[in-house]
């Protein structure tokens, strides 16, 4: 009699990390570059994700060093989509299609993240960002004042709101008040240091390196992703359960990346469980 292939816990709750994640880009960074900042702003991002420097201690200094306007900021939607990590739709698809509540919890601009995230069919709701005050009177205020929303596209940037998001630990928080509404096994995926960080308030981390490869995040996720893919979050996230049309294909491309070391395990027994799980022979 063959043994039963091992339950792999199922996820009810993935929550995605926005800049080097779900797009290739740091949504920062190309304001910096449309105003002529990118060099410096790169720097300090780069030192802020590999955890050389506090994030609170340059968020701030990043924005006034690009000193954008509201257009600009709108703007960078474009970028996220024309950069999305290729197959990111379909994996969002499939975990709200198999019933998986899903979230982004983002570093980055509220607007740009929260339009991006929409139109990968996030809801709303479950798109926390940082968000920004604007100078309403730069330049010609008066033609916007009785428009539609009021909002002058040429307003300059004035400061962030006060945001957990901005600082060390911020995203732990908004992940505990997410669990505390959406109880059940939780799943994380980022490129970042916060992230890292983040991990203890999950059941499972999974670093991405499919966009910028961070050595010390590397080094100490549970799992991580050297690939610019994220199908692997279905096997990881749901075992065998993913493996139902319409998602067969995407499903085996991240066992596939599984079986042939794309995606790195810390504890070797974690990758032959997933493996035996989704009935695949592990190697």
């Amino acid at each position: 009699m063959t043994a039963a292939a091992p339950i792999w816990p199922v996820a009810e709750v993935v929550i995605f990390d926005c800049d080097s994640t779900l797009s290739a880009v740091e949504g920062i960074d190309e304001l910096a570059r449309l105003t002529g900042k990118e060099a410096h702003v790169a720097a300090l991002t780069k030192r802020a994700m590999d955890g050389e420097i506090a994030l609170e201690r340059v968020y701030d200094h990043r924005l006034d060093s690009s000193n954008p306007t509201r257009a600009q900021v709108n703007f960078i939607c474009d970028f996220y989509r024309e950069n999305v990590i290729a197959d990111a739709p379909d994996v969002i698809a499939a975990l709200r299609e198999l019933g998986v509540a899903v979230f982004i919890v983002s570093g980055g601009l509220i607007e740009p993240v929260r339009d991006f995230g929409v139109w990968l069919h996030v809801p709303r709701e479950h798109i926390f960002a940082v968000d920004m005050q604007y100078d309403q009177l730069s330049g010609e205020w008066w033609r916007y004042w009785e428009q539609p929303g009021g909002k002058n596209p040429h307003a300059n940037y004035l400061a962030v709101d006060s945001n957990p998001l901005t600082g060390t630990g911020g995203k732990n928080m908004l992940i505990d008040r997410i669990r505390a509404r959406h109880p059940g096994r939780a799943l994380l995926v980022g490129d970042g240091l916060s992230d890292l960080e983040a991990s203890g308030h999950v059941d499972l981390f999974v670093g991405f390196g499919g966009a910028v490869y961070r050595e010390r995040v590397a080094a100490e996720s549970p799992v991580y992703i050297n690939a610019p893919h994220l199908a692997p979050v279905l096997p990881l996230a749901l075992g065998k359960l993913a493996d139902v049309t319409p998602w067969r294909r995407l499903f085996s491309s991240g066992v596939h990346m599984v079986e042939h070391g794309e995606v790195v395990f810390q504890e070797r027994e974690v990758k032959e469980r997933l493996l035996q799980a989704v009935e695949r022979k592990s190697g």
